[in-house]
């Protein structure tokens, strides 16, 4: 794999200064590599945390970090999702409350929402620092799942990637995964958490087929969100 993917990919998916900006489709053919971005993002996270024993604080800290780090850009296509899934009327009217660059109120609550219940998990989860890299790389996994199956309904960043993917490409994204077992956390919250890693974007693209004809890159990030947020509720409630 070379070196130049991993630091394209972390340049489409983070804010961390990495130079001269590397060529796009060197990341985008090889998009199975998403969650070496989780390892990243939630491995910074996670050591900026450690040595924080207020667990309040510490979630806050980590929630907040995990935005900035990847400059809200997952953030802010769950926002879109969520004002395209609250939108009244037919498809196309859903299309623009989804592409609409103003924030409404379902996008709103669908933020709000998730940010709730990643910070109370995070609060409460029991490794917090294990939690955070479960729960991003397993994020970044969905994002992987959603680039190969996730039909375009227009053209766009995603259009790029998924026209790149191939079928066997979240094999590769899972077998990326696979160090996380070496973490200690019970092997039926790990089960879990990867049975949610697969079932959160499959319902998000059934819905997204639905309601928008396909997938774009709003609805990718979403799922990167949802799939956080269930990852960290899952590792805290069992």
């Amino acid at each position: 794999m070379p070196l130049t993917s991993v630091i394209s990919l972390l340049q489409f998916t983070t804010v961390l200064p990495l130079g001269r900006t590397r060529d796009f489709s060197t990341f985008a053919r090889r998009s199975w590599i998403y969650p070496i971005a989780g390892y990243v993002v939630g491995g910074i996270a996670a050591a900026a945390v450690f040595f924080i024993g207020q667990p309040l604080i510490a979630g806050a800290v980590a929630l907040g970090l995990l935005y900035l780090l990847t400059g809200c850009n997952h953030l802010d296509g769950l926002m879109d999702f969520g004002d395209g899934l609250m939108a009244h009327g037919d498809r196309e009217r859903r299309l623009r409350a989804l592409s609409d660059r103003q924030i409404g109120t379902g996008g709103m609550a669908m933020a709000i929402v998730m940010s709730i219940i990643s910070f109370s998990s995070l609060a409460s989860a029991p490794c917090l620092p294990c939690a955070i890299v479960i729960a991003e790389v397993g994020g970044k996994f969905s994002m992987a799942f959603l680039s190969t199956f996730g039909k375009p309904f227009r053209e766009g960043l995603h259009s790029s990637i998924q026209s790149h993917s191939k079928p066997y490409f979240p094999v590769l994204a899972a077998m990326l995964c696979t160090p996380l077992v070496l973490l200690p956390i019970a092997p039926i919250s790990l089960a879990m958490s990867a049975v949610l890693m697969i079932a959160c974007p499959a319902t998000l693209l059934a819905v997204s087929n639905r309601l928008f004809g396909g997938v774009n890159g709003d609805v990718t990030g979403a799922s990167n969100e949802i799939t956080r947020a269930a990852i960290l509720a899952v590792l805290c409630l069992i």
